[in-house]
């Protein structure tokens, strides 16, 4: 009877209803585009290092960080070197200029590269020809609205777009080493250099090896580089979620406590209908509980709808600039937060609405 009743009351007033779904999904769709983008970003940041082919990476000094930006530190000398080293096959060094994070311009030598990373799949035109030429993937193309033959301005000049690959090859935007390193007055030059193995058994020998050799370089495996890239190790991201997560529990308990308020103003007549019928403060209770729980559940689907919706926003108009995953496991915790902020948004008027007078509530205008 209880269920029949709420469901009833959530009928007889819809637009009510739908306006308290879509205020209390509007937050839920915020904290879940939220992880979704950290997760979207760090996953694509991940499957670009590892597309690379290397087993291991070499960073400039100055990069502190899995995701700090590497600057040009490291001397090309290091590339013939770190070749001669045992267990090497092949080592490629790369000039990075930042855009903006998390877009960089990445200079490299095409055929080296290539041999390492298994080469550019192109869905467009092709490699290098002139010194200015400029390869996109398919996301920054689409984001740009660029293919092959057409310009882009970058870095204060004019590039012409030679070819669309593929994405998932360690960068989004790729110029010709010696070009870049002109440009950003770096002769000689790199910001990475990314290391093959004969065999990636040897990765922890090779490590150790040098690391001793140059002990104030930065040297990861690529597995442990990629593990870095986390929600924990990015300074101030976990608990800026959580001041969402907390903005959301908010907003959800102000649009319950309200809605409810409001229900109970519009139904006081009828709960003196049931109080005088023999329904107890705990019935009365349970029923404006269980109506907010509801609009609970409701909007949570919603919110996670929305999130959908922000995703399918997200990669339709800046696919390369931002990426967005969707996290089923924060829906039951979207889930537990808002009905724990329904819950609590119901109880003032949930007990406001108990300790009705029979009498006086029939007597409501």
């Amino acid at each position: 009877m209880t269920a029949k009743l709420v469901f009833e009351n959530l009928k007889h007033r819809p637009m009510r209803s739908l306006l308290s779904f879509l205020l209390i999904g509007v937050p839920v769709t915020l904290i879940l585009t939220l992880v979704g983008l950290t997760h979207g970003m760090i996953e694509d940041f991940q499957e670009r290092q590892r597309g690379s082919g290397a087993d291991i990476v070499v960073r400039g000094t100055n990069a502190a960080a899995a995701l700090s930006f590497s600057g040009a530190t490291l001397s090309e000398a290091f590339v013939s070197f770190l070749q001669k080293q045992p267990h090497v096959q092949m080592a490629v060094g790369v000039l990075t200029h930042n855009i903006q994070l998390p877009l960089t311009i990445t200079g490299v030598e095409l055929d080296r590269f290539g041999a390492m990373s298994g080469g550019f799949t192109y869905l467009e035109g092709g490699p290098f020809h002139q010194a200015d030429d400029m390869i996109i993937d398919r996301y920054y193309s689409a984001e740009r609205s660029v293919h092959a033959g057409g310009t882009i301005m970058l870095v204060g000049r004019l590039w012409h777009v030679c070819g669309v690959i593929e994405s998932g090859k360690l960068s989004h935007i790729f110029v010709q080493l010696k070009f870049l390193q002109e440009l950003d007055s770096s002769t000689g030059k790199l910001s990475q250099i990314f290391l093959k193995l004969d065999k990636p058994s040897n990765n922890a020998a090779v490590i150790q090896t040098l690391k001793e050799k140059l002990p104030e370089y930065p040297i990861y495996s690529m597995e442990e580089f990629t593990s870095m890239l986390s929600v924990n190790n990015i300074a101030g991201l976990r608990e800026f979620t959580w001041v969402v997560v907390g903005i959301g529990v908010v907003i959800g308990f102000a649009v319950v406590c309200l809605s409810m308020y409001m229900a109970v103003l519009q139904r006081t007549r009828e709960i003196g209908i049931l109080k005088s019928l023999g329904g107890s403060n705990a019935f009365i209770l349970r029923i404006v509980v269980l109506e907010a729980m509801l609009l609970g559940v409701g909007g949570t689907l919603l919110g996670i709808a929305m999130s959908f919706g922000a995703k399918w926003l997200i990669h339709t108009f800046v696919p390369a600039s931002i990426q967005m995953a969707i996290v089923p496991v924060w829906w039951p915790v979207a889930l537990g937060i808002t009905l724990a902020s329904a819950v609590l948004g119901a109880l003032y008027p949930g007990l406001r609405a108990a300790h009705h007078d029979p009498i006086e509530a029939l007597a409501y205008e």
